[in-house]
């Protein structure tokens, strides 16, 4: 059943809160002093009360002794206590009319006790009756640079179009934390925990529906409702990519999840059949995962398939050529006006006006080889996109070779993407990455993220 107004309506409260709670919130610094600094780092513009009732105030902010006791509206509370005192402040915050709980501590359903589940079903008849969600248990909460919302210190306060929904509030925290070194900039994250209400696939059709998102990352350890969870991402694959990381696929992975989340586990045929009619896009592995944020972050929509490489190293353009084609991609076929162009450009000797253009080792000493064979490359209308593979003999040789980059790339406006080389400093691919111009380690990486990305869209558009 697809979700009503009112779903969207809650869920939007808590993403926009005017005012958090924070129960527990500890004097001295503990993982729970975390939220606040999260919060005051992020400039959240509502307003804060702690909950202690052994202080009267913390880090400047008065404290409250009670949820009942704090005297405005709280539309978020993120709870930090023990598990063995959830069920009462969660009657309060019902009492209080809070729209939705953020459980930040575990020992519920996961541990496996009958104590454990019998609670987490407490909690979650509190929250049926009241009409308030939770978040969790085991949950980081949510993260939204537009609001001030933030689960994690140091995270951008600048707002993209990516989405997040993680099982892992640690990895959650890591990929928003890195993702603006890539380019990527998240709109709105969520860390959903055990997921004793809301759940994966609710965030799936709230994100979906959402205008500011342009596509959605998740890492998913296990699926309860695996019906729901069929149709949501069905529905969300068709509006925006979903780019899913699946964990428990195998025994050894099934296990980890389950003592991490409690999360049962997965028959990988059922999975690859899940995202082959759902349109998904799955991926393996923490650098494939942010490798494909970057592509649908900075690759436009309509991008093609023809694509050309330009090298200095002969070896590694070989390489990303091989993995062009195992990619499903072509390689351009250049016009004869672009090779003449070419000739003229590049030295004669161990070299190649082909595709793949090799420049020649003489490139790394002078940048102006690299810059114009990427500049005939861009004018060739058979090449929808170019990869370039290079690297400067200097640290200034490197500055000149990321501006001619970056240059072309607001020239032409065709996607170029960059090969990066050992001894290309971390400075220069972060810079090219926040111009629009992703770096990727390897000719493999760059040709599976940049089909990746092709292949969606071109199934997006069959489904139109």
């Amino acid at each position: 059943m697809f979700p009503d107004k009112s779903f969207f309506d809650q869920l939007n409260t808590l993403f926009n809160p005017e005012s958090v709670a924070i129960v527990g919130l500890p004097r001295e610094m503990k993982t729970g002093k975390l939220f606040l600094i999260s919060l005051l780092d992020l400039d959240f513009k509502g307003t804060i009360y702690p909950v202690n009732p052994k202080t009267h105030e913390i880090d400047g902010l008065r404290t409250y002794p009670s949820v009942s006791a704090i005297p405005g509206k709280v539309d978020l509370a993120i709870l930090l206590i023990p598990a063995s005192h959830t069920k009462a402040v969660l009657m309060e915050c019902a009492q209080k009319k809070v729209k939705g709980v953020v459980l930040f501590t575990a020992g519920y359903k996961e541990t496996g006790s009958i104590e454990g589940a019998a609670l987490e079903k407490e909690l979650l008849a509190i929250a049926r009756t009241s009409g308030m969600r939770l978040i969790g248990p085991n949950a980081m909460g949510l993260y939204n640079p537009k609001s001030g919302i933030s689960f994690f210190p140091g995270l951008s306060k600048t707002s993209g179009s990516a989405s997040l929904i993680s099982h892992s509030g640690s990895l959650a925290n890591l990929v928003c934390r890195e993702g603006p070194n890539r380019g990527i900039f998240f709109n709105k994250a969520v860390s959903v925990g055990n997921e004793c209400d809301l759940s994966s696939a609710d965030f799936l059709d709230f994100f979906a529906n959402d205008p500011e998102i342009g596509f959605i990352g998740s890492y998913i350890e296990g699926i309860k409702d695996k019906s729901g969870f069929f149709l949501s991402l069905k529905r969300a694959s068709l509006k925006k990519p979903v780019i899913i990381w699946k964990m428990g696929l195998t025994s050894f992975g099934a296990k980890a999840a389950n003592s991490h989340t409690g999360a049962l586990s997965g028959d990988p045929i059922i999975w690859k059949g899940i995202v082959s009619q759902t349109g998904a896009i799955s991926v393996f592995g923490f650098e494939q995962w942010l490798d494909a944020f970057m592509g649908f972050s900075l690759y436009p929509q309509n991008i093609g398939k023809r694509v050309a490489i330009i090298s200095g190293p002969g070896a590694f353009g070989v390489s990303a050529s091989e993995a062009c084609g195992y990619e499903g991609l072509t390689l351009a076929e250049l016009s004869s006006s672009t090779r003449e162009t070419l000739k003229k450009i590049i030295p004669e000797t161990g070299t190649s006006v082909s595709n793949p253009i090799d420049v020649g080792l003489t490139a790394s000493l002078d940048i102006r080889f690299y810059r114009e064979a990427l500049q005939a490359a861009l004018q060739d209308e058979n090449v929808d996109a170019a990869f370039i593979i290079g690297i400067g003999l200097s640290e200034e040789l490197n500055e000149e070779y990321v501006r001619s980059i970056i240059t072309l790339y607001h020239e032409f406006k065709k996607p170029i993407s960059v090969i990066s080389m050992p001894g290309f400093e971390k400075k220069h691919e972060q810079e090219l990455c926040r111009k629009g111009v992703p770096v990727f380690s390897s000719g493999e990486r760059a040709m599976k993220t940049y089909a990746m990305v092709y292949s969606y869209w071109l199934w997006r558009r069959g489904k139109r």
